[in-house]
């Protein structure tokens, strides 16, 4: 069995499985840019599911719209960092241990290297090496002497350049799941007029990471004072979005001062490191309602969903429990710029320069006490019966009277609401010095070059001395090395005072 552990191990930390970790998790994140995510859009996932009715439950079933909180993303994350883990570590302890050791010895024939030249020089052999060696410290070789010899080498960041990538990518995945374990992440529909505190109760969705308690959030509140939204009125992007302006005050502690901020799309409030992003908006018609005892039991708005983006005709419920003598539900859509198209009521542009509503009627019971939790957005009709009343669409300031004496609708005005996402991510200042680190030991690893240069010098039978330079590349080919060497070859013969004696061949079969 423990044979059987150690084959495990290697395998999880082999390149090749590092690679193929990576790429599934590359291409496991594919439906989280494709699909819209409950965690992001929750209205956009609705959406989804009515036009794909048939098509959604299946991609629910393998958490394709929670893609990023999925076990099997889950899985492939952690199976990743346990092999970058299992590999980056104990190279960075090799790595150390290489960074101390000297160049080798340098060969015994130079001229067999990919790049050499000889020279003379009126120097002794040790004055000549002497010179050599100061040459290449000053130009940041590491230098190695011997009997008759001198190693220099230079580019050892290259290697670690490419350590501090592999450990940034480490850091950047213990970022990513430091954020997941201590972050959260919640959804709130805010009316104008309205506020609420950031509480898990005044939450409509929230999402928790695994060490996130209810009573750590931060107690900010906010409010949102109006909103405003303006769209192209010709050419062909008619009825497209031009602008989005929430106004928001908020308090950063319960006691502390009133702020005002301007949210718009990609500028999100940043309150107590908690980002606040406006993700979506739409209306909240205002009804108020009469029962058959003439006392007034609903007063107020309800937000209607956006089901088509071109005129943002939007659908909702309104649901009257306390109704007598039967509970009241209504449920039907809010056009903001209605037009009959055929005998169909249809929305022209998305802002409100002719709102209406048009509802169907339904008394009976709602199932509110049955135990069984409801959707603010949908209406259960099964123990309801619908009103002999026909649908037709009502003006703000307009009223429907219901048939049996069972009270009256008025369709008040119409107010607007934004969604907000509400974000605290502890890792994403992290994860983005690891980004940065990872980026900056790419580009060591890319352009600092590894390569080694050795010289020999003996004595000459004419008196000085004869000096073999030599040079190799050890991270790309000799004709890019070639410039370098011949510099360097340049630089050591006027050290040495005396011309080359050779020239720099061109391949190693002119050398030859």
């Amino acid at each position: 069995m423990l044979d059987w552990a150690r084959w495990g191990w290697r395998q999880l930390t082999s390149m090749r499985t590092a690679l193929i970790l990576l790429f599934l998790l590359a291409l496991g994140s594919v439906p989280g840019s494709v699909l819209p995510q409950q965690g992001i859009n929750p209205q956009a996932v609705q959406q989804y599911y009515a036009a794909h009715p048939a098509l959604a439950p299946w991609l629910a079933r393998f958490s394709l719209f929670n893609v990023f909180a999925a076990p099997w993303f889950a899985a492939i994350y952690l199976l990743l960092f346990l092999s970058l883990a299992g590999c980056v570590v104990p190279r960075t302890f090799r790595q150390f241990g290489a960074a101390r050791q000297q160049p080798p010895r340098a060969p015994r024939n130079l001229s067999r290297l990919p790049l050499s030249v000889t020279m003379a020089s009126p120097l002794a052999p040790d004055a000549a090496l002497a010179k050599a060696s100061a040459l290449l410290a000053g130009k940041r070789f590491r230098v190695r002497t011997g009997d008759g010899w001198i190693s220099a080498e230079k580019g050892y960041l290259r290697e670690a350049g490419n350590l501090l990538f592999h450990l940034a990518l480490l850091a950047l995945l213990a970022a990513i799941g430091m954020g997941g374990l201590f972050g959260y992440k919640a959804d709130r529909l805010l009316v104008a007029g309205q506020s609420f505190a950031n509480t898990v109760t005044a939450l409509d969705q929230f999402r928790p990471g695994r060490l996130v308690s209810a009573s750590g959030l931060q107690p900010f509140s906010i409010a949102l004072e109006k909103f405003n939204a303006r769209y192209v009125t010709s050419g062909p992007d008619t009825g497209e979005p031009a602008a989005f302006n929430a106004y928001l005050s908020y308090r950063a502690q319960p006691a502390g001062p009133t702020q005002h901020y301007d949210l718009q799309v990609n500028h999100p409030l940043n309150v107590d490191n908690v980002k606040v992003y406006l993700i979506g908006h739409g209306y909240a018609p205002v009804f108020r309602v009469t029962d058959g005892t003439g006392h007034v039991v609903f007063d107020g708005p309800v937000p209607f969903i956006p089901v088509s983006l071109n005129g943002l005709t939007s659908e909702g419920v309104v649901k009257v429990p306390d109704a007598r003598p039967q509970q009241l539900g209504f449920a039907g859509v809010f056009l903001p710029t209605t037009v009959n198209v055929a005998g169909k009521l249809e929305s022209a542009f998305p802002a409100p320069y002719r709102p209406a509503v048009s509802l169907v009627s339904y008394a009976g019971n709602l199932g509110m006490n049955s135990g069984v939790s409801q959707s603010v957005y949908q209406l259960n009709t099964g123990r309801m019966h619908k009103l002999a009343i026909a649908p037709r669409p009502l003006a703000p300031g307009q009223s429907m009277r219901l048939p049996n004496g069972m009270g009256t609708l008025t369709f008040a005005g119409y107010r607007q609401w934004i969604s907000l996402a509400i974000t605290y991510d502890p890792g994403q200042l992290p994860a983005l010095f690891a980004a940065i680190a990872a980026l900056v030991g790419l580009l060591v690893s890319f352009l600092v070059r590894r390569r080694r240069v050795f010289v020999r010098a003996a004595d000459a039978p004419e008196g000085g001395a004869t000096v073999e330079f030599g040079g190799l590349a050890r991270t790309e080919s000799s004709e890019n090395f070639g410039a370098e060497f011949e510099g360097l070859s340049k630089d050591l013969s006027a050290a040495l005072d005396s011309p080359a004696s050779s020239d720099l061949p061109s391949s190693p079969d002119e050398r030859e």
